[in-house]
């Protein structure tokens, strides 16, 4: 009766956070509503005179700026084109894609996440669709679509649950989306925007700051996330599903000659592409290293957004070439094109937040309230590890509501960025735990733009699949990796090792 009661009650929360979720505007609308906020808050709390002592400047106050007057409205229409074109994620994000949605459209990434967990023995199945599926964040797409289904029909095949393969491969697509042994398209999306965050305490050193800010702790992550899901597949969610007794009628979708063909030249060309970006940094004559003497202050790290397009770009248009995708350039062109057109909506978006974070920062309401919100931590002694813990809760919760990450830190960032450096902790650090919790919550996210094609993958197998049966599934996947990945952060702080090149844990 207990575990009947208990269930209903996660089920009617379950069907409450849906409720919640479709109710809520498109985050293309919530953006033009916050931005409406922005504008009138401003006027009212300039009309009440808040203001605040600059933490920056000794002996100077910053003061809310009217964006209702005169000079406000003016503002307000003069910017609107600049504070879109200057948004730091859009051209970042675009370029980006460009290198991924070659290597995307011509089959690579396809072919080389099946060629990873079709060519393994059996008793590393489970921990390579888990890391397939963490790596797969280099085209999210494609791990959602590619390897969801295909941890299943691989699962089915070995005569385990084919729901228990596919629970290992959503895991680690969704729940691993921010780790990569790569840098992928999300680093210089959020980057952007921790930067325009930054600056709103220290133009200086938000100037610093560089796309790769997190790589070394999302290197590692890739390894305990594999592990931490492998252990989860095997040992909670395969034996709890139990035998399955139905049938599998589908066939592995293995490699083909031509392909592999593909994908040996495909990584042959990465690693003489390699080779060449090396030449440009390595030595002390490099362009790309301009005589500096440690590699971090060279000019490179802030030249990482055309470095993953070329990454990404050649071996793509070498894939595509072997696999005769790629005929000619106007096959090139035409993909780059379809590339651009998925990302239309991103556009809009980008629009729309732009407006907003520009409209928060003219105002200096994101300074008063990153001041007053720090003072109010500082009062009730609310620091260190408990302040993380509870941005970790505040940002796992809110993303039960709004799958986006990008649209989800461009309204917190300006908020938390500044706040956490008020306390001590770099805008680095901020966005990595932000990570963390946006990472480990998509699995249980009915609201997660991909979690209903995922309800259907598993309807395959099973009719009676909803959103209660695959969230109960996926639940251990994200409280496991929420400890796991807390615990490698506090590890990390202990031991103070840097999170990215260059990049502290603590704002200087």
């Amino acid at each position: 009766m207990e575990q009947s009661q208990k269930n209903g009650f996660i089920m009617r929360a379950l069907n409450g956070i849906e409720r919640i979720g479709n109710k809520l505007p498109h985050p293309v609308t919530l953006f033009f509503i916050f931005a409406a906020i922005v504008v009138v808050l401003s006027a009212i709390f300039s009309a009440i005179g808040i203001s605040i002592e600059d933490p920056v400047n000794e002996g100077e106050t910053i003061a809310v700026k009217n964006l209702l007057n005169a000079e406000g409205i003016l503002y307000l229409f003069e910017s609107a084109v600049t504070n879109f074109t200057n948004f730091a994620p859009l051209g970042t994000v675009l370029v980006t894609m460009l290198g991924i949605g070659i290597a995307e459209r011509s089959g690579l990434i396809s072919a080389a996440l099946r060629g990873l967990v079709t060519s393994v023995p059996r008793t590393l199945m489970t921990a390579a669709l888990v890391f397939g599926g963490v790596m797969s964040s280099m085209a999210a797409d494609a791990g959602y679509v590619v390897l969801t289904p295909l941890g299943a029909v691989l699962f089915a095949g070995l005569g385990r649950h084919p729901l228990a393969g596919l629970a290992a491969a959503f895991a680690g697509v969704s729940g691993g989306y921010s780790a990569n042994l790569l840098l992928t398209s999300l680093d210089p999306l959020l980057g952007g925007m921790t930067m325009d965050a930054a600056a709103i305490i220290s133009p200086e050193y938000a100037e610093g700051i560089n796309y790769a800010m997190n790589y070394y702790f999302m290197f590692a992550s890739v390894i305990l996330l594999t592990i931490l899901g492998t252990w989860v597949t095997d040992k909670i969610v395969e034996p709890r599903l139990g035998t399955y007794k139905g049938s599998v009628d589908e066939d592995v979708n293995y490699l083909k000659p031509q392909e592999k063909k593909g994908l040996w030249a495909a990584l042959i060309s990465f690693l003489v592409t390699l080779i060449g970006i090396a030449l440009l940094v390595i030595p002390s004559w490099g362009p790309l290293r301009a005589g500096e003497a440690n590699i971090i202050d060279a000019p490179f790290l802030n030249t990482l957004v055309p470095v993953i397009l070329i990454v990404f770009f050649i071996p793509g248009l070498v894939y595509g070439l072997i696999t005769k995708e790629i005929k000619n350039d106007k096959d090139v062109a035409n993909q780059l094109s379809e590339t651009m057109a998925t990302m239309g909506s991103y556009i809009v978006l980008a629009f729309a937040a732009a407006q907003f974070v520009s409209y928060f920062n003219e105002s200096n309401l994101g300074t008063v309230l990153a001041v007053k919100g720090a003072a109010f931590i500082d009062a009730t002694g609310f620091t260190g590890i408990p302040l993380i813990l509870t941005f970790i809760v505040v940002s796992g919760f809110i993303n039960l509501f709004i799958g986006s990450a990008s649209a989800k830190w461009a309204i917190m960032a300006p908020v938390f960025v500044p706040m956490m450096m008020l306390s001590g902790y770099s805008p680095e650090f901020t966005q990595l735990v932000y990570r963390i919790a946006d990472s480990t919550t998509n699995v249980i996210s009915p609201l997660m733009p991909y979690f209903a094609i995922v309800i259907a993958f598993a309807q395959k197998y099973d009719k009676k699949v909803g959103i209660g049966t695959l969230v109960s599934t996926m639940l251990p996947y994200s409280i496991v990796f929420s400890i796991g990945w807390v615990l490698m952060m506090l590890i990390w702080m202990w031991t103070g090792l840097p999170i990215g090149p260059g990049t502290p844990i603590e704002y200087p």
